[in-house]
């Protein structure tokens, strides 16, 4: 014969079980409490209302803390779920934001476009300087290197024809990276000015 394997216990048979037992415990409570009043015929009606009034209360505050809780729940995984779609489909606010080997100068002109749309000057620039340098690399002039420095690039460009144009790009950069000047309209217009200049060459 084969031992059969029975559920020992079960959660619902253990909630029971504690509210029995919470059920008891206030019983007692009342049963010694009630011999310090006048002795009082209770209507066992009136009793078994009063139980149940009090019942309700106490799952209708337990039910108020839960969908509390879940209001909670669903705000936080709302806002989550939120902030990873756009993470998704934001255009990018930095120029960090994205790869920078793999874009072309056309593409860095694009972005500069959309950064001077959206009034981003700062990002604009940024956006202008980076073109010239892939232009530059592009066109085999200078090699683009992740570790070259503004002040390496300036020596570099010393022999080209028009370096005004890349000394603008390169000294406004070299502002929006260590003095943290504010970019205006105008510093952008002038660095507009001076990549298309670069790019007639």
């Amino acid at each position: 014969m084969t031992v059969q394997n029975f559920e020992k216990t079960n959660l619902m048979w253990e909630f029971q079980q504690q509210m029995q037992r919470f059920n008891e415990w206030l019983e007692l409570i009342f049963s010694q409490n009630q011999t310090q009043f006048p002795k009082v015929n209770w209507n066992p009606v009136l009793l078994d209302l009063l139980w149940l009034v009090v019942r309700g209360i106490f799952w209708l505050i337990i039910g108020l803390l839960l969908i509390w809780l879940g209001w909670q729940i669903w705000q936080n995984w709302k806002k989550y779920y939120d902030y990873s779609l756009n993470l998704g489909n934001a255009a990018p606010s930095k120029i960090t934001d994205v790869n920078l080997n793999k874009l072309k100068a056309t593409a860095w002109l694009e972005r500069s476009r959309k950064f001077y749309r959206q009034g981003n000057y700062q990002e604009a620039v940024r956006c202008l300087y980076m073109a010239m340098i892939q232009k530059l690399n592009d066109r085999g002039i200078i090699l683009d290197e992740s570790s070259r420095t503004d002040g390496e690039y300036r020596q570099l460009i010393q022999n080209l024809p028009n370096r005004e144009a890349y000394q603008i790009l390169l000294n406004t950069h070299e502002q929006l990276c260590f003095a943290e000047t504010p970019i205006s309209l105008e510093i952008f217009e002038r660095c507009q000015q001076a990549y298309q200049e670069i790019e007639k060459q």
